[in-house]
């Protein structure tokens, strides 16, 4: 009975790390296809409908989601949540993938767990364990071989495209801190919902909805539903769930499936060049959040 729960859980979470990995690919597609969709538009678009999808999900399941709104300070926390947390997390993943491709948003946003680690060294004055150290080390020299495939001389990665996914990494500290005192009372299906409305809302201000819709094709239609559907309440739900049947880290663990599936499907889809670079770089950025995610720290890494 244990080991089938455990299987339970393990396929869970690495399906929703699939299913992530999925909804860049789709991305990409929607960016390079013959209608015009920006990933401001798209990001718009994916948070208030997955949103407002998982609030009804809550609801289905019995859940209280107006709970979190009854208390100032958690009201508050929560639309930090969405603003500075979810809403840079989406959208500079997009931007990521719409000046590169999905495989290098991915793998640099992969650094998240890093960043986090360094708030803790520079904030809390709290020295890096041996594990956090050579972590850190892999990421850095992972990332380097990522970008320059071992060449001080020359980018191989977009500048924009480094940027903003490096830029998604950062954001991940806020999308990760922010939300931790509301999950344990609150849970993260009605967190993430009204992270995901109240970014969506405030993303409008920024690009409507209702501003540069593109010419609807079914091919439109279903590359989105692939992205809000799958690629963000189902993945949502299905990350959420394992968490009955695995621990915290054992789904940590198996997040390294996100940016081996958005990869191969980069390389399916686009044929992007896939070098020896590319795969030692990726490699090292994967351990080295490996190595965190087995370290005791009093954080959780959080989903985009």
């Amino acid at each position: 009975m244990q080991k089938s729960r455990t299987l339970s859980g393990v396929l869970l979470a690495s399906g929703g790390a699939v299913l992530w990995g999925i909804s860049g690919i789709f991305g990409k597609l929607l960016f390079e296809g013959p209608n015009t969709v920006t990933p401001a538009w798209l990001t718009a678009v994916r948070m208030l409908l997955a949103g407002g999808l998982l609030l009804l999900y809550s609801l289905t399941r019995h859940g209280n989601p107006l709970a979190v709104w009854r208390t100032p300070s958690t009201a508050i926390r929560q639309i930090l949540y969405g603003v500075l947390g979810l809403l840079p997390v989406q959208f500079f993943y997009f931007l990521a993938v719409d000046y590169g491709n999905a495989s290098i948003a991915t793998i640099l946003q992969f650094l998240g767990p890093i960043v986090i680690a360094l708030y803790y060294v520079i904030f809390k004055r709290q020295l890096p364990s041996r594990a956090e150290a050579i972590g850190m080390l892999l990421a850095l020299l992972g990332t380097f071989i990522l970008v320059t495939h071992g060449h001080f001389n020359q980018l191989v990665v977009a500048p924009l495209a480094l940027f903003w996914g490096l830029m998604s990494a950062l954001a991940i500290a806020g999308d990760t801190l922010l939300p931790r005192p509301l999950l344990p009372k609150f849970g993260s299906i009605n967190v993430n919902a009204w992270g995901l409305l109240v970014g969506g809302v405030q993303m409008n201000f920024i690009q409507p909805v209702w501003v540069g819709v593109p010419q609807f094709t079914w091919q439109l239609a279903g590359e989105i539903t692939v992205v809000v559907l799958f690629g963000t309440l189902i993945a949502y739900v299905m990350y959420s769930n394992s968490l009955l049947y695995i621990t915290p880290t054992t789904a940590s663990l198996l997040d390294a499936f996100e940016p081996l599936a958005a990869t191969i499907l980069s390389i399916i889809f686009f044929s992007i060049p896939f070098a020896w670079a590319d795969a030692v770089g990726g490699i090292l950025i994967v351990l080295a959040v490996v190595m965190l995610s087995l370290n005791v720290r009093p954080f959780k890494k959080r989903r985009k």
